[in-house]
């Protein structure tokens, strides 16, 4: 990507943003990506590297460890590995089975599941192979620690073993000449000690003419002399040529270890380059939780749909001081390309300006950004920046010949694959000047099809947005009570410097401000006022909105709270209906199991039987009394559908129940116990305690 000036990035806060990523890289390859980090053109690229630190991020989310961590740096080891005729020694050659095992490790951690679940973190390593024979070589030479193995070697084993023994042998005649002296009283404190690499007695130096040997030096207060007895001698110089010789075997066995290995010289270097990407990718991941980064939709062509947008520097400062941040929207397409930001100094126009721009380059950066997932972002090929004073000590140039000679640029290398940011475009010359100067760079650049924010408190490019294709106006909201900045970006209206409201509110004297609204051209001041008046008011209607959404949601609450209640309560009487039925079933089938029983019964009496038709006459006795029985149920649930029973006291005019035969009628007179029921168009005598007082349901 290009960008103009030079000083582009450091305006937009990119090298702040390398920094902090390079504070979360492990080894110097990441450490040198984060610095010397990319900014790529093309969708492919932004894809693999967005799609990596999503699902790093995802892991860390999750709590799941890979298996990612060898931090060393072996560029050195591993160019002299593919060096002819050099050698490694044993703790370099332990890093490289590192290195191999880490790469082990990671291959393990991607199974089949995980290849499909992390695709992006599999293409990593999907030309490399594993080679267990780099770790097989390694340990068959040396151990745990780096030292060369005793069986590394058949003459190394023989060597060492002779070693063994001249020692053993030396320590036994050096124990005697020290035990015989100790008693002569000829030998110092210390006893003994090595010099040269050879054992040697330490001596009194009055006594060391007493003792034949060879003498090896003396202490610094010269009060101690340093002696190799001759009875060792031979044996010294015997295991000086074995540890030379050893020397001489451990490094040909490490030579032979190097060139062996040297043929996978290039496939460590790529486990080296596949450890450090991880890192990288790992920082990146850790950096974008750390600013609540995300994966946005991604196009091949100049788009900016940001939704709840942050400024990532920003969002850490004010989460280490426990402020909000006021996320932004911001959306310029083809029919919008060009925001023109105005409103009041201090409300939020530059950093809304650079929120965008640092978004842009982190994201063809392969870093996530801090935006809700479904803003859509596109691919831009050239960023353009102007900000703040840049006047030019060098070439002696003034503020506003700067801000002119980078809008020259501007306007001659602008194209439809361009996004531009200019803070106080046509600032630093006379303003009625600079405001027409302005509008022509505007149109310029809208005929260029450039996308880009331009901050200003000119009124002829608050009007000038309204009326040329493609460029729309933009407003930072502001407190006028209270005099403070809201930081939220209203799209669609220009906004207000509150010149005169602020001046009011810090207390000016009256008498100044209206001479200074005296010399404000009419249509400029009443136009201010009415951006005023419009913004208080936009602002006041928001408020009602957010009341409004907060009714609606409360309203939905309580409405899905009765829903519940009610689809429980439909639940409960379900649950009756069922009991109810199967309490039914349970009465039908017990009552035909008894029916079935007393059949049987009398089937076996039949038989039994001489006279049958005796038995004819049982048989057909309990089928009427079953009929009779079906015809009173049948009767009684009918009564129980018109009628219900309430009690009392049986009066006359009353409607009563007979609780025998279920008839239905009228009380016309009492005598005594008895009662005279009108039923039909017949009288009856019935006794009270035989009789029920009901009422018909349809007059509930």
């Amino acid at each position: 990507m290009k960008c103009f000036p030079e000083s582009a990035l450091v305006q937009l806060e990119y090298e702040k943003v390398k920094n902090l990523l390079a504070l979360h890289c492990r080894t110097d390859y990441a450490k040198y990506k984060a610095d010397n980090l990319r900014i790529h053109t093309k969708k492919e690229f932004i894809i693999t590297e967005l799609q990596q630190a999503y699902e790093f991020k995802l892991l860390l989310q999750a709590n799941l460890h890979f298996h990612n961590e060898f931090t060393h740096n072996l560029t050195k080891e591993l160019k002299l590995l593919g060096i002819p005729g050099a050698v490694l020694n044993g703790e370099q050659f332990l890093l490289i089975r590192r290195l191999a095992g880490n790469m082990h490790n990671i291959f393990r951690w991607f199974d089949n599941e995980r290849r499909i679940a992390y695709p992006a973190l599999t293409k990593v390593i999907d030309d490399v192979y594993y080679e267990k024979l780099i770790i097989e070589l390694i340990d068959e030479v040396l151990d745990e620690t780096g030292n060369v193995k005793d069986n590394a070697s058949e003459e190394l084993a023989n060597i060492r073993m002779s070693l063994y023994r001249k020692r053993n042998e030396l320590r036994k005649v050096f124990d005697k000449i020290v035990s015989k002296l100790n008693k002569q009283g000829y030998l110092a404190d210390i006893e003994e000690s090595f010099m040269n690499g050879r054992r040697v007695l330490a001596v009194f130096a009055e006594q060391k003419r007493m003792i034949k040997g060879i003498l090896h030096g003396e202490s610094d207060s010269r009060r101690t002399t340093f002696i190799e007895p001759e009875e060792t001698t031979e044996l010294n110089n015997a295991i000086f040529s074995l540890e030379n010789d050893e020397r001489k075997e451990v490094y040909r066995i490490l030579r032979k270890l190097t060139q062996d290995l040297s043929v996978y010289s290039g496939l460590l270097k790529n486990y080296h380059a596949i450890a450090g990407e991880y890192d990288f990718i790992r920082a990146k991941a850790k950096f974008a939780k750390e600013v609540n980064g995300n994966y946005p939709v991604v196009t091949d062509k100049a788009h900016v749909h940001l939704i709840q947008a942050y400024h990532p520097l920003l969002f850490l400062y004010n989460k280490t001081n426990n402020k909000p941040t006021i996320p932004v929207d911001i959306n310029l397409n083809d029919k919008q390309r060009i925001l023109v930001i105005s409103g009041p100094n201090a409300g939020g126009k530059t950093v809304t300006l650079k929120t965008v721009g640092l978004l842009q380059l982190m994201l063809q950066s392969g870093l996530l950004v801090p935006v809700h997932p479904d803003s859509e972002m596109g691919i831009l090929k050239q960023v353009m920046i102007h900000i703040g004073d840049t006047q030019s000590l060098e070439f002696e140039l003034s503020t506003y010949s700067s801000h002119l000679k980078n809008m020259k640029h501007f306007m001659e290398n602008a194209n439809g694959k361009t996004l531009f940011f200019i803070d106080e475009l046509g600032s630093g010359s006379d303003p009625n000047l600079g405001g027409a100067f302005a509008e022509v760079i505007m149109e310029e650049l809208a005929h260029k099809h450039s996308f880009g924010i331009v901050t200003t408190h000119y009124l002829n490019l608050k009007v000038m947005a309204n009326k040329v294709p493609g460029i729309i106006n933009g407003a930072m909201q502001f407190d006028e009570k209270k005099l403070l900045p809201l930081y939220k970006l209203i799209v669609g209206k220009p906004g207000s410097s509150y010149t005169f409201s602020i001046a009011e509110r810090i207390g000016l004297e009256k008498k100044l401000i209206d001479k200074a609204r005296k010399l404000v051209d009419d249509d400029h001041f009443t136009l201010d006022k009415l951006l005023n008046r419009t913004e208080q008011d936009l602002q006041h209607i928001d408020k009602e909105k957010a009341g409004l959404k907060a009714l609606m949601k409360e309203n939905e609450k309580l409405k899905k709270e009765m829903q519940q209640v009610m689809d429980k309560e439909k639940h409960q009487q379900e649950i009756e209906r069922l009991k109810h039925q199967n309490k039914i079933s349970e009465e039908k089938l017990a009552y035909t199991k008894d029916m079935e029983r007393r059949l049987k019964a009398m089937v076996i009496e039949w038989r039994k039987a001489e006279d049958k038709n005796k038995v004819v006459k049982m048989i057909h006795a309990l089928l009427f009394k079953q009929k009779e029985k079906i015809t009173a149920e049948k009767q009684q649930k009918k009564l129980n559908e018109k009628f219900e029973e309430v009690g009392g006291d049986i009066k006359v005019g009353l409607k009563v129940k007979m609780r025998q035969n279920r008839s239905v009628g009228i009380v016309k007179e009492i005598k005594g116990k008895k009662a005279i029921l009108q039923v039909g168009i017949m009288p009856m005598t019935v006794e009270l305690k035989d009789l029920v007082v009901i009422r018909d349901k349809a007059t509930q």
